[in-house]
Parts: structure tokens; sequence; C-alpha cells
């Protein structure tokens, strides 16, 4: 399918990953009819394995869930403003820690069902080669980090603007069973929360020579180019390698607040494995995103003590993330400024993590429902994690411009006197969820003259 076609009074969402998922939703609890495109099954990509929508393709972990952390702070805004992605996270959670990490099976199952079954909502299996034209509708773009080579073209002759991209890189995932747990120790960094990671010890001469072996090792070359754009919160695991002896002892390996209870004090280094699934049949290797070929992958990180006879279930992949210059094409609504029927939606705006592109899809599909229904679009305050965010992605400097996660750092100063950067978060953090319950209200005020029923949320999975 080159351009479909937008029906007025509809809303054509196209991608249905997290934020194209959460933008039909939100959409559909205001009232308003949906058509969600997904290429998949028909085409695939380099990192899916399933046709669900929202499939999680890299970490199953959507960041830390207390309000003490930025991501725990949209998490609760996001929760309190109905977001689909948070309310399947929750349902679909896994031990994690501090963290909140989920069964990627049971939560894209669970949105996949939910939003099928939406009577707002109809699901299209087809490709979207060029944007549509909204007419008396409204377009979401939400195609992520994938968005395919024909769309992208069209969307850059939209939009004037050069594209730029970055490539980000998934962890491998291992079987429970074939990992040595009695090299390691169970417990969570600083013993906070439940001891949720397996801990690998790693003395002096063994991290030496695993850091020498990933430093040379080799890797796919494929359509990457010699100099990439990693997102610092990604970087292969083979990149930190190269670039000095102590760095990832300093990264995913540092030891800190991880006593080994064998020894009573800390490792040299330090390899955690964090829980895939409910059951715990498969670990995740946390801070191992990488671009090794698959042979080297289980050469070299069967090197680490417990690993040797490790089963290899996912190995790590390297994938393009494209991204527009968004303070230079976008409102903070979503809305393209020469194009204010099209929104953007999800890490296409430059926003980095599983959640905060769910929440550039829930503000998206908010407001591209207002607009149908003739209201005005919603502008989150910047005192909100959230607002702070789009605030960011449409306000910073154009030239240099970076994909951004949630951060107290977005957020302004509190408004009431902190002593300590641990005050000033709770301060900012208490303001946000204060402001947010008012957006909420308003919001609720929004579906309560809804056409369809928005009923309970289904069952527990």
């Amino acid at each position: 399918m080159g351009r479909p076609e937008v029906p007025a009074d509809h809303v054509v969402v196209v991608g249905g990953g997290l934020a194209g998922s959460e933008a039909a939703w939100q959409v559909a609890r205001l009232g308003v009819p949906v058509r969600l495109y997904e290429m998949r099954p028909k085409r695939g990509t380099v990192v899916h394995r399933t046709d669900r929508l929202a499939e999680l393709v890299c970490s199953n972990s959507l960041g830390g869930a207390s309000v003490d952390t930025p991501a725990g702070v949209l998490k609760e805004e996001m929760r309190r403003l109905g977001s689909l992605v948070i309310e399947a996270a929750d349902r679909s959670s896994v031990p994690a820690g501090a963290a909140l990490a989920v069964d990627r099976e049971l939560f894209s199952g669970w949105i996949t069902e939910r939003v099928s079954a939406h009577p707002l909502i109809e699901v299209i299996r087809e490709e979207v080669e060029q944007v549509p034209e909204p007419g008396d509708g409204v377009v979401i773009v939400a195609t992520g980090p994938l968005t395919s080579d024909a769309l992208a073209t069209s969307l850059g002759r939209l939009t004037g603007e050069e594209f730029l991209a970055f490539y980000d890189a998934a962890a491998p995932i291992v079987t429970a069973e074939s990992v040595d747990q009695s090299r390691g120790f169970w417990a969570s960094r600083y013993d906070k929360g439940t001891p949720d990671y397996l801990n690998l010890p790693i003395d002096r001469p063994q991290y030496e020579i695993f850091v020498r072996a990933l430093a040379e090792a080799e890797q796919h070359a494929g359509h990457i180019p010699d100099e990439l754009k990693f997102f610092e919160g990604c970087v292969p695991v083979e990149e930190l390698a190269r670039r000095g002896p102590d760095t990832l002892r300093y990264g995913p390996m540092r030891p800190v607040g991880l006593r080994d209870p064998a020894t009573g004090r800390l490792p040299y280094a330090v390899v955690q494995l964090r829980k895939e699934d409910r059951e715990g049949r498969l670990l995740n290797l946390v801070g191992f995103q990488t671009r090794l070929k698959w042979g080297e992958q289980a050469r070299i990180f069967r090197m680490i003590p417990g690993l040797e006879q490790a089963e290899f279930v996912r190995f790590g992949v390297v994938h393009r993330n494209t991204f527009v210059k968004s303070p230079r094409l976008l409102h903070p609504t979503g809305q393209m400024r020469s194009h204010p029927r099209i929104l953007l939606a999800g890490l296409i705006v430059g926003v980095e993590g599983y959640v905060e592109s769910a929440a550039a899809g829930l503000l998206a599909g908010l407001n591209a429902a207002r607009l149908v229904r003739g209201e005005p679009p919603l502008v989150l305050p910047v005192e909100t994690m959230m607002g702070a965010l789009w605030h960011y992605v449409t306000t910073a400097r154009a030239e240099d411009f970076q994909p951004i996660n949630a951060a107290f750092g977005l957020l302004p100063p509190p408004d009431e006197p902190a002593r300590g950067k641990k005050e000033r978060r709770a301060a900012q953090a208490r303001r946000a969820l204060a402001v947010i319950d008012r957006v909420a209200e308003e919001v609720r005020r929004w579906t309560a003259d809804a056409p369809v029923p928005l009923g309970g949320m289904g069952p527990r999975s």
C-alpha cells in the first residue's frame, strides 16, 4: 500500500509499536475512530520476531520503578493518565529489583488483544510507503527507529529536513539452566529492593583477557558505516572495551554495591544477568548490547565465569534508529509546524527508551483526537516529566540534536527549598505528580462523553 486514505473524522496511525499502540488507544478513549497500520507480518524487520503489536525488541526492562528515578516519575505520570503500555507492564511484570521489567510475551500479547478488540480501532496489516494526506482527519506517524526507506523518504520530502540516524544495539539472552549459578550470587546493587540480579564475579586476569578479546573481536559490517553515532546509553560492549581497559569496569561491569558473599569483598568486575520472563527461564546480559558476529558472541561471552556452557536464545543485534530534527519540525503538542494535522510520536521524535516512546504516543493520541473533535491540543506543563521531554525535543539546539531519556535535569528547579540532590529530586517528583493529577482530571472529563463505553481493561493475563 502506498498512501492510505484518511476518512473524515478519523485518525490514521502508522506503526504498531509502543508509541503507535498507545496513540491508537488514547484516540479511541476519546471516542474517535482509528485505523492502525502495521506492516508485520507481511514485511518483517531485522529485530522483530513476531507480528504482535508493541513487541519489545531490546531489553525487557522499562527502567526504574520508583518515583525517586526519572523513569519512575514518567511511568507514574503515564499511569495516572491511563496509559495502555504502563497498564500492560504492570500486569506482565517480572522481578527486577528497583526496575519495572516485563515478560515480553505477556506484555505484547496483552496489548495486541486489547487494541485489536476495541470497537473503534481497526488494525490493518499493510505497509505504508507514503505519509497519508490527513484531509479532514488526522495522521500520526509512529514508525519508530526502523522506519522503512520508502516512508522515511516520503517524510523527508514532507519536512524538507535531513534525517539523522544512529545505531542501537540489543543484548543477548541465555537460558537460565545453562548458566552455572554456583559461580555467582543473586543481589541488587547496594541490596536495594529484592535480589533480582545474578551477579557473576570476574577477577583481574579474567577481566583483562575478556576485554582484550572483546576489543579484537570480529563484528558485523553489513550496511553499518565506519563512524557510528551511538546513543551513549546503548553503546555496544565491544565499543566500550576499545575505549580503554577500565571503561567496562566503570560501566556495565562495575562492581560497586555488589559485595560477593563468598569473599566478603567487592569483585574486580561483575556481569549482571536479569530475568527475561516470569518463570525465570531466560536471562539477559545486562548492558551487553553488541554488534559482534554471532559466533564471536558465543565464543567471547562463554569466557565469563558461569557462562562456559551458556545456551543463547537470542544473540545481540544492531539496528538503525531514525529520528527527525524535532526542534525545527514539531510543536510541543507533537504536531508538525508545517502540517498541523500530522503528528509524530515515538523514537522518531528524538526521545530514547521504551517508556519515553510510549509517552510520546500518549500525548500524540490525545491531541489527534482533540483535533478531530475541533478542540485545542494539549501542551503538557514543563513541570511534568512528559512535558519536560516534549519541551526539550522541540526547543533544543537542532544542529547537534540527539535523543534524550527522561531526566531530572530536564525539569525546572523545585518551587520549595531543597538541600542536596536527593531532596531536590524528591521535590521535583512531588510537583510533577501534583501537576499531572490536574491534567489527568481534565483528560477524564474529555473521555466522559466518548460515544463508546470505555469499560474495564480486562482480566490480568
